[in-house]
This record gives structure tokens, sequence and C-alpha cells, in this order.
């Protein structure tokens, strides 16, 4: 297959198999109608060219093949049943912009259903939203295709036996159904940034969709602040990738970062959106956390941050979003600005609510290294192993135990 035909069909993919979906009502007939559709591209677009429209073009003939399919099997029967009535025709000169952009809110948020967990909310996106094998979303979370197979069979069953899940979303659902798809992507990216467990710190494929799908948020919402916020967030946590992980493998902290590896084509891309929140006076956050990336982004150097306007900024995200997290996160930044000692005493009172996040103990092993207390330290260190960091991770923290031991005159 040619580059660019692949690249058409990854494009066209989520409108397409949205659409597909609210023909049939059944997101298995959809994607394999899509699937016919791409198969006659190969054959007709090489021998005649690229038809003007190739949305139209793969949705019609995609039409066609999924009602050919059905009329072959016993499928119809099953599908007309539940859901009363023939297919509406559906031509390529009718396409409505403003039906197309709900029928793909609608295919994201089918892949939010509240009766799945939100990792198989993930899965279900990747495969059918943005048309990763099995293979490679398996291998992103880190389990056998087989086992992936088995729950993205059964998250597709589950949405099947809720007909509700196909209608088309009112005006007023539009707004919680969009940031319940908005949260996903969130943390689809959030997962590949820093992977829950395993080799790997990264898992850069889930970055990419997570982006991928934010992109295609704001290009059907581009009046909304909140998505073009949350692709600015996306692209400049994304910039650092390069500098993240040194050539041993081992994980770099953000002040030791070579800046010059920070992709800049992405911060410039995600500075333009921030703006354009910014513009629309929407705040939220994913524009608070967007305006902290950027504050460390803009910085030539670590000596150079804003540790009093991101300190702020998470002032400002801890009130709308009250969270332990969201607090370690404000300590972190008042540690720059008053000291280690002041942000070990702040500590204190989130030590139960985040005694299972290893990045507590982490950060509080790093401050109490810094307050020269190298047994606590050695102690935090340890609590962070006990709870199953990624390989780069675990590299990191035993250099730091192995500091601290050697202060104590242990080696």
């Amino acid at each position: 297959m040619s580059d660019w035909l692949e690249a058409t069909f990854t494009q066209q993919r989520p409108r397409a198999i949205a659409a597909l979906t609210r023909v049939f009502r059944d997101i298995d007939t959809a994607e394999d109608a899509f699937a016919d559709a791409c198969l006659k591209a190969l054959t007709v677009w090489k021998q005649d060219g690229a038809p003007r429209d190739p949305l139209a073009w793969l949705l019609a003939t995609a039409r066609n093949a999924g009602l050919d399919s059905l009329r072959k099997s016993q499928r119809r029967a099953a599908i007309l049943s539940r859901h009363n009535g023939e297919f509406q025709p559906m031509l390529a000169e009718t396409l409505d912009p403003d039906e197309m952009r709900d029928d793909v809110l609608r295919l994201l948020f089918i892949c939010c259903h509240p009766e799945l967990d939100r990792r198989d909310q993930i899965a279900l996106a990747l495969r059918i939203v943005a048309g990763l094998s099995v293979e490679e979303i398996a291998s992103g979370f880190l389990v056998k295709p087989k086992a992936m197979e088995q729950r993205i069979t059964r998250a597709k069953k589950k949405i099947a036996s809720h007909s509700v899940a196909f209608e088309t979303p009112n005006p007023e659902e539009r707004g919680a159904r969009l940031g319940e798809v908005s949260l996903m992507i969130y943390l689809m990216f959030n997962e590949g940034w820093s992977t829950s467990a395993g080799p790997s710190q990264m898992n850069l494929t889930l970055c990419e969709e997570a982006i991928r799908l934010a992109r295609l948020l704001v290009a059907l919402f581009p009046a909304m602040g909140e998505q073009a916020a949350l692709l600015a967030l996306l692209l400049l946590q994304h910039a650092r990738r390069d500098a993240r992980i040194d050539e041993q493998g081992k994980l770099v902290a953000l002040d030791d970062q070579d800046r010059t590896l920070w992709n800049r084509t992405d911060i410039a891309e995600a500075t333009a959106f921030l703006q354009k929140a910014q513009r629309i006076n929407h705040r939220g956050v994913y524009i608070i956390q967007a305006a902290i990336a950027a504050a460390h982004a803009c910085a030539p150097s670590p000596e150079d941050t804003d540790w009093a306007l991101i300190e702020s900024h998470y002032a400002a995200l801890h009130a709308l979003q009250p969270t332990p997290v969201v607090r370690l996160n404000q300590i972190a930044a008042q540690a720059r600005l008053h000291g280690p000692q002041f942000a070990l005493e702040a500590m204190e009172s989130l030590s139960e609510d985040l005694s299972n996040y290893r990045w507590f103990h982490a950060m509080r092993g790093t401050l109490l290294q810094e307050v020269g207390d190298h047994q606590a330290a050695i102690a935090a260190f340890e609590a962070v192993m006990a709870l199953a960091p990624t390989v780069p991770e675990c590299v990191a923290i035993k250099d730091k135990i192995l500091i601290s031991k050697k202060e104590l005159g242990h080696l």
C-alpha cells in the first residue's frame, strides 16, 4: 500500500466508521464495511485515480458493501429486528458536516460507555476509531494479543446490548459527552507518557494516537477552547519526548534534560492553540495545565523557569480540581520558591491519600536528600520500589538510593 493511500485511510477512518455505525447501528458491520471499501479503493483508485471526495467515495462504497454482506447473512435479520426498520440511504452528495461531527462524537462516546472500565474504553477507541491492530494495542498495555482481543470483543458485546449508545446526542448531552471523550484522550496520552508498569517509560504510539484524536476534536469543534487547550497540553508534553530518556535508557529529570532536543515545532504549534483557547476566554483544567507546560517549554534553562507563575497556575488548578495529586504538584513548585523543608511539611497532609502513589514517595525522597536526611530518603525510595515502578524509574531510584548510602558511609 502506498504511503498516500495509507494516510488517506487513516485520516478518513474516524468519520467513516462513525457514519457507518450510525447507518448499521452495529460496530462490527461498520468496521467490516470500511475494510471492504478500502480494499476496493486499492484497485479502483490506482486504476482511475483518487476521487474528488475520498470520504464520500469510501462511505458510499462501504455502505453498499455492508448491505450486500448483511443480505447474505443472518445478521441482517437480527440487526433489523433490534433497530426496527430499514437503513436510511446515505448519498455522497448529501453528507452533512454537522451530522458527521455528531457521528464522530457519538462513536467516541460509544467507546466511553460507562459499563466499561477506563482501560477498555481506551483500547476500544484505539481499535475502532484509530484503527490500531489488536497486536499493537496489546503491546501498549503489556498483555497478550489473545487476551486483548477477548477484552475488545466483550466490550463490543456490552455496547451492542445497549441500543441507546447509538442514538444522536442532543445539544444538552454534547457538552457532557465531549468532556468525557476529552478525559479519555487525556488519560490515553498519560498512559503513553508514563506507562503504568513494564520495561518502557513511554509508549509513543499511545501518545501519538491521543494527539491525533485531540486534533480530530479541534477540527470538529473549532470554537471550543477546552479542545484547543487539550491539544496544546499534549503537544507541549510530547515535545520533550527525545530528551526524556538518555542513550543508556535512563529517565532524565526535567531540569537535566537537553532542551535543544525539545521539538520546537510542536511547542510553536501548541503555543498557537493555547493562545486560541485564551482568546476564546476559556477557563478549564486543560488550559491551566497547558499554561504550566508552556512555562516550562518557554524557559531557556531550569534557572530561568518562572516558578512563581507555575505555582499560581497550580493554585488555580487546585481550585478547579482539588485532588491530592494536583496539590502535590503545587507543593513541588512551592519547594522551588520556599525550600525543601517547607515542602516536606506541606506534604505531610497528603501522606495517607497518596500512600500508594509512587511519585509522592519519589518526590519526598528527593526533598529528604536535599535537607540531608539520607536515612529517611532511603526509606522513601524503597517505598517507590515496592510500588512496581517502570524499569527506567527503577534504575533512577536505585541511583538515588546509592547516593544516600554513600552519604551515610554504607558503601
